[in-house]
């Protein structure tokens, strides 16, 4: 397909971490998504693009899994599963998170910009504090983006880190996700969807004597 200027320029800028209509195209059977009906204008600036061209991923969104189904946490979980002798990537196996909101949540068909690293001065700090310097992306995003760019560059994200989302479930917990390997090798690979607990009258002590 013929793309606009800014297109061919925002993959020259981003290289193998541009994700766009043919790239969605070539992985959409594997990926288990259906291919976008169009490539919209990317709406962010030239010096925006070059400014984060060399630690974010540039990836169009899609709404709709191959079969018509919304795409959600759900649908994506459903298609890759949760148990790494069967294929990977899969999901981490946990099922706590079924029937919270945030599971049905969809994309868009527009851009994104995502961060392919986490920030070094973010770790072991507080979501609370993080959040009002950083915009968090949605879990969706996140697994969405995983999986798109696992199929298109062979590269597992967040391999053994987890970054904090802007979902919260109907506790009001922090969703985090990633971390696809444990280092220690104790856990079975999948990724992972977590809640960060936070303290609660429910949570109190009990003594042996």
């Amino acid at each position: 397909m013929e793309r606009s200027t800014a297109i061919n320029e925002a993959i020259r800028l981003f290289g193998v971490n541009f994700i766009g209509l043919c790239e969605i195209t070539k992985i959409a059977s594997a990926f288990g998504v259906q291919v976008p009906l169009s490539e919209p204008e990317i709406p962010y600036t030239t010096k925006e693009l070059e400014m984060y061209a060399k630690d974010s991923i540039l990836i169009l969104g899609t709404e709709k899994m191959n079969d018509g189904r919304s795409l959600n946490l759900l649908s994506l979980r459903e298609h890759f599963g949760i148990d790494p002798a069967t294929k990977e990537p899969c999901f981490y196996n946990q099922d706590w998170y079924l029937n919270e909101e945030f599971m049905k949540v969809s994309l868009e068909n527009k851009w994104y910009l995502i961060r392919k690293k986490v920030i070094e001065d973010s770790r072991a700090v507080s979501p609370v504090i993080l959040e009002k310097k950083y915009t968090f992306p949605s879990a969706v995003l996140c697994s969405y983006s995983f999986f798109a760019y696992w199929f298109h560059a062979r590269e597992l994200l967040w391999k053994y880190d987890y970054v904090w989302c802007r979902d919260i479930d109907h506790n009001g917990d922090k969703i985090y996700v990633g971390r696809y390997c444990d280092i220690d090798g104790i856990n079975k690979n999948g990724f992972s969807i977590h809640r960060n607990l936070a303290l609660r009258n429910s949570y109190a002590a009990v003594s042996v004597y």
